[in-house]
């Protein structure tokens, strides 16, 4: 889709908070060491204790806003990419979504306003990341939680990607885009009264001009071509009530030929086309002073249909009866309804205290066919949840959990633990200790064909010591988690795959050294294996490198609007494998790839077009190089049906360019770009 105009509004607007969750006064500044005893207040990004502290989420996870990560310089305007600077997620760039400790990127997942974001990516495309749906700046507040989190979200064996909505804009606005290869426009509307608000918006992206002047491996016939539109609505009912919805349709195009790996003569072809709808409604209110109830209802339509094909150097269909080419021709066109309802019910106790409990249902149901073979799937899923916010000492806190969960397709109940305990050393440092189960569907490609398959789950245990001061934020964290009951091809699919990970992690950031400059070092640790999919024992999963170091830096010069964004990642090398099927799944060959390193560079000025209409106008332009110094990236390795020949999976080109030009109307960033110092 539109993701390189995002990365212009990206690279342009400022950090509101740090990726700890640093909370900012009405002015946007951060406050001084300001404590407040015994009350709460409600702040932009995040709901917070001033003074104080929780044992949840938010204490022990990485609470951002878009701004914070999504100015990293690399990211493209996308958020998974953005959250791959914050410890303890893989540096992957063959795929999309997150990999977080150990996990597989489907064992994260996105919730918007408490409701399951079920397809936040387009189409999956062999060797190549595709980019996220969603605007990031649907969002006030983003909570990323690498493990042990809340009871009330489930279906997520490794992390959650938490995503709070804004309620109402600042005030009236609209947007532009004119480029080579990406169009758009936007506009959000604030009623008078400042209670109601309604937004519509249109991107289109088609990337074959690009890759014609920029060299790719992949041979493009089709796009790459995304079209999204979206539109929101939002008001206020009563003193405290907010209703909100959000809907965006989306549609994508991508077809490639690649060199076939078993034949000189031959070339691969992968079509892809997509279509998405997704609309999510939420509302929430007040009863008292000691009663709050949220409610969510989501639904979305997911249709991908594939086409794999195998041609002569004519571009003709050629169908060899033969192995390994009799499976190279081959399609699937399947068709998925999401839908899900949800309501928590808050009570405040005294002393700062609360209960949460709640229920939600999703329905799935997924139709269509793959190679001839009809498929129908339909699932129930309910879940009940409650959990308590306890305060054992005044420096002591507690966040004690339980789900309980079933499943019609599988016939199964799981009950799930979650604790979370808090201690507070000084104002300053804080030391979390967290524990929970947490299950997860197997995927529908393997419940298409075995429906006896299991809950796989995973056993979490985190302790980590934060220290926050000055503008500086420190963190260590420790982790442990067991997996069990992972699918695994025999060849047929069963659940008694099984693994580890465990790992420590390291987070530095430093918004006070440095005039107008905000820069912070991450450092990752993992030791995991699997025994699971088609691994004949316990292997490391190939997308898991044991170290991985970020560094992001982002630095402003008033005196003449620009911004300079500079990141670089360095990970170990991954392990790869050539496993083949012989009377039983057989380890071949294997292998590391070389360490990947990576330096991005993003350049931003900001000037206004119209002077007279200061405050109003918002405009600038842009620049940027991923992978500055052309390193070559090696991802692993794509083996021939026989094993002579491999080919290794790169980057579709060794750099990536991008330059352009941004304006919006009725919103003037210059103030909050400046004060904010990026």
């Amino acid at each position: 889709m539109a993701k390189y105009i995002r990365w212009i509004f990206l690279t342009m607007l400022p950090t509101i908070v740090n990726a700890q969750g640093l909370p900012k006064d009405s002015a946007g500044k951060a406050p001084q060491d300001t404590v407040v005893r015994g009350t709460s207040r409600s702040l932009k990004q995040v709901t917070v204790n001033a003074g104080a502290f929780e044992a949840s989420d938010k204490a022990k996870g990485a609470s951002l806003t878009p701004m914070d990560a999504l100015t990293v310089a690399g990211n493209n305007g996308d958020l998974s990419q953005a959250l791959r600077s914050l410890p303890g997620v893989q540096q992957i760039g063959d795929q999309e979504g997150l990999f977080v400790r150990g996990g597989t990127s489907d064992e994260t997942k996105q919730f918007i306003d408490g409701t399951l974001f079920k397809y936040p990516n387009y189409p999956a495309v062999p060797g190549i990341p595709q980019g996220a749906r969603i605007n990031p700046f649907l969002f006030k507040g983003i909570l990323f939680s690498s493990g042990g989190y809340s009871a009330l979200y489930g279906q997520a064996m490794s992390s959650a990607l938490i995503l709070e909505s804004v309620d109402l804009p600042e005030k009236s606005s609209a947007s532009l885009y004119l480029f080579p290869s990406n169009q758009g426009a936007g506009l959000q509307h604030l009623a008078k009264d400042n209670r109601s608000s309604y937004g519509l918006g249109f991107n289109y992206s088609n990337q074959s001009l690009y890759n014609s002047l920029v060299p790719h491996v992949p041979d493009y016939f089709l796009g790459p071509a995304y079209v999204e539109g979206n539109a929101n609505f939002r008001i206020k009912t009563g003193r405290t009530g907010m209703l909100k919805v959000y809907t965006v349709w989306s549609h994508s195009a991508v077809g490639m030929y690649n060199p076939d790996i078993d034949s000189a003569a031959l070339r691969s072809g992968y079509q892809v086309k997509g279509d998405n709808f997704y609309t999510n409604l939420s509302y929430r209110n007040s009863f008292g002073e000691h009663w709050k109830m949220e409610t969510g209802l989501a639904y979305s339509y997911n249709k991908v249909n594939t086409i794999r094909s195998l041609v002569d150097e004519s571009k003709n269909t050629v169908v060899l009866p033969e192995l390994p080419f009799l499976a190279k021709n081959a399609s699937s066109n399947i068709g998925s309804d999401f839908a899900q309802a949800r309501v928590v019910f808050t009570r405040f106790l005294p002393g700062v205290q609360a209960i949460r409990f709640g229920a939600e249902q999703f329905y799935t149901k997924d139709k269509g066919y793959t190679n001839d073979s009809a498929i129908t799937l339909t699932d129930q899923l309910s879940a009940a949840f409650a959990e308590g916010d306890i305060y054992i000492a005044h420096n002591v806190a507690a966040k004690v959990g339980l789900r309980l969960e079933h499943t019609s397709l599988l016939k199964q109940w799981s009950l799930a633990p979650r604790l979370s305990i808090g201690w507070r050393l000084s104002e300053e440092s804080q030391l979390n200790l967290a524990y929970g189960i947490f299950y997860q569907e197997p995927l529908n490609d393997f419940l298409y064909h075995n429906r006896t398959l299991s809950l796989s789950q995973a056993a979490h245990y985190v302790l980590n010591y934060t220290r926050r001061a000055h503008n500086r934020f420190f963190r260590v964290e420790a982790y442990y988690k067991i997996y069990d009951h992972l699918v695994k091809l025999l060849p047929q699919s069963e659940s008694n795959g099984n693994g580890y990970a465990k790992g420590v992690e390291l987070f530095f950031r430093d918004k006070k050294t440095f005039k107008n400059m905000d820069y912070w070092v991450t450092y990752t640790f993992l030791d995991t294996k699997r025994d699971y999919l088609n691994f004949p024992m316990e292997l490391k999963p190939g997308f898991a490198s044991p170290h991985t170091m970020t560094i992001a830096v982002k630095k402003f010069f008033p005196d003449i609007s620009t911004g300079v964004n500079v990141s670089y990642a360095l990970a170990a090398g991954r392990p790869y494998y050539d496993i083949r099927f012989n009377n039983g799944w057989q380890l071949y060959d294997e292998g590391t790839t070389k360490p990947y390193s990576v330096v991005n560079l993003h350049l931003s000025h900001m000037l206004s077009l119209f002077p007279k209409w200061r405050h109003k106008d918002f405009s600038g332009f842009a620049l940027g190089v991923n992978n500055l110094l052309g390193t070559k990236q090696v991802f692993g390795y794509n083996y021939s049906y026989n094993g002579q020949h491999r080919v290794p999976i790169m980057l579709p080109s060794s750099r990536t360019y991008f330059i352009g030009f941004f304006m919006t109307l009725g919103i003037d960033r210059t103030d909050d770009f400046i004060n904010n110092n990026l």
